[in-house]
């Protein structure tokens, strides 16, 4: 049942390089084999406490971190849509925080701290991106790279999925583990070298909490750190994704929801209390190193079974071969973990983040850098909109349109029906907001919300 042959040609022909095609050749040949990607229970134990390092025992490595932003480079993951939102161009652009797209700030971000700003797009993001940077016009305009694509496999016959309706559902994105791969195969790793920098933080594009710590790039300075996980503690919100784990010869892992058992421990905060926040540290050199010993970076495998046309449930069915960036982790010896606060990790996911971050719950402070109202009761506001009037961004924003009503003294917020918000609304407290009727209800100009409201 090996066709790979049939994969290599189709690749080859796309013009993806052979070491992306050796790299799915490995996934693919582990799919052949059977195997599944599953992380069993007995093969892994949590970590212990004094396993990860806290955050905030770091302060002293601030000044080490300084001396060598000269040398750091800020990689944005930026290949995403922003579907579940109703996007249809990169979620980047999407005006997040005073005015601002999550990209300007970003852009803002690494110019105050003078340091090189790298985005890795996808096919789907990377002409929009660039129009917006023409328009953005950045005194230093960052360097990109396009996230490879590896071909879709039918589960039947385990040959390359065709669909001639549309071609392009042929191929799935590899995952974010990618980024190592198509830093390698685009050049822009030997670029980074050959300009002396040396030190990366990969993050994604619509999480701002992931800035540029110089305690933490101290400290990765300092140790000569190969690669470091910024973990955060999981909240029962946190149950269904990965969780951090240690493998039989105490190296770290991460294993994906994807990869848990039927019977998994894994969603037990309790016992896998650390999960993956996507911010990496690397030593450029030490991945360079790691790609020249391993030939191919080859990540756990995470095979996610879909149909071809993710639309159409009655498409043939297929196997999409990713894998995450952080499984990296387990590649690297004497890599580290370290526990940040949530204040690194706020990424918008959905319209009811994007509401709590719009709102005055967050402010963007004047080096661009997105920080907790003080004022604001912790742990922040939980919101819950209707999702048959605020799943997408129109809708979202045509009943917001003046803005996010005030949260910072809100815990909870539910909407439910069809409810437009006039500017200068306060919500305060635990409150549910109802509209029965058929048609849409109004919170007036300056309205103060302090308790349950039936409109």
């Amino acid at each position: 049942m090996d066709h790979f042959d049939h994969f290599k040609e189709k690749m080859a022909g796309a013009g993806l390089a052979p070491l992306v095609i050796d790299t799915f050749g490995a996934y693919y040949r582990q799919v052949v084999a059977g195997q599944t990607g599953i992380i069993p229970d007995d093969a892994i134990r949590p970590p212990r406490e004094d396993e990860v390092v806290p955050a905030e025992a770091l302060a002293a490595y601030a000044n080490a971190g300084r001396a060598a932003l000269k040398h750091a480079v800020r990689i944005t993951l930026n290949g995403g849509l922003g579907t579940s939102m109703g996007l249809t161009e990169p979620k980047s652009l999407l005006t997040v925080k005073d005015q601002k797209s999550f990209l300007e700030i970003i852009l803002g971000q690494s110019a105050r701290l003078n340091i090189k700003q790298v985005f890795m797009n996808s096919f789907s993001t990377q002409a929009a991106t660039e129009e917006a940077l023409r328009t953005i016009g950045p005194a230093d305009p960052p360097l990109m790279f396009i996230q490879n694509r590896f071909p879709k496999i039918l589960q039947d016959s385990l040959m390359p999925a065709s669909w001639p309706a549309n071609p392009e559902l042929e191929w799935n994105p590899p995952g974010h583990g990618d980024v190592y791969t198509a830093m390698a195969t685009s050049g822009i790793l030997d670029r980074l070298l050959e300009a002396d920098i040396r030190y990366a933080l990969i993050c994604n594009s619509d999480n701002l909490g992931a800035t540029m710590d110089e305690s933490i790039l101290g400290y990765l300075a300092r140790h000569d750190v190969p690669f470091l996980m910024e973990v955060a503690r999981r909240t029962p919100a946190d149950a269904k994704g990965g969780h951090l784990a240690v493998d039989g010869n105490n190296n770290f892992l991460l294993r994906e929801s994807a990869q848990f058992p039927t019977d998994s421990q894994g969603q037990d905060i309790d016992t896998y209390c650390f999960f993956n926040t996507n911010n990496l540290w690397l030593n450029l050199s030490a991945l360079k190193a790691v790609m020249a010993r391993e030939k191919t970076l080859r990540l756990p495998l995470i095979l996610n079974p879909k149909t071809v046309d993710p639309r159409d449930a009655g498409s043939p069915a297929v196997y999409q071969v990713e894998s995450a960036m952080g499984a990296a982790i387990a590649l690297f010896d004497g890599a580290r973990a370290v526990q940040v606060p949530r204040t690194r990790f706020f990424p918008v996911k959905t319209c009811h983040d994007l509401l709590v971050v719009r709102s005055d719950s967050f402010l963007l402070n004047e080096n661009m850098v997105l920080e907790p109202n003080p004022a604001m009761i912790p742990p922040g506001p939980h919101v819950e909109l209707d999702p048959r009037f605020y799943s997408n961004i129109d809708m979202f924003d045509e009943r917001f349109p003046q803005g996010a009503p005030s949260l910072v003294q809100c815990t909870r917020l539910r909407l439910e029906g069809d409810i437009r918000f006039e500017g200068g609304v306060t919500i305060i407290g635990d409150v549910r907001v109802t509209n029965t009727r058929a048609e849409q209800a109004v919170i007036k100009t300056n309205t103060l919300v302090a308790q349950d409201l039936r409109l």
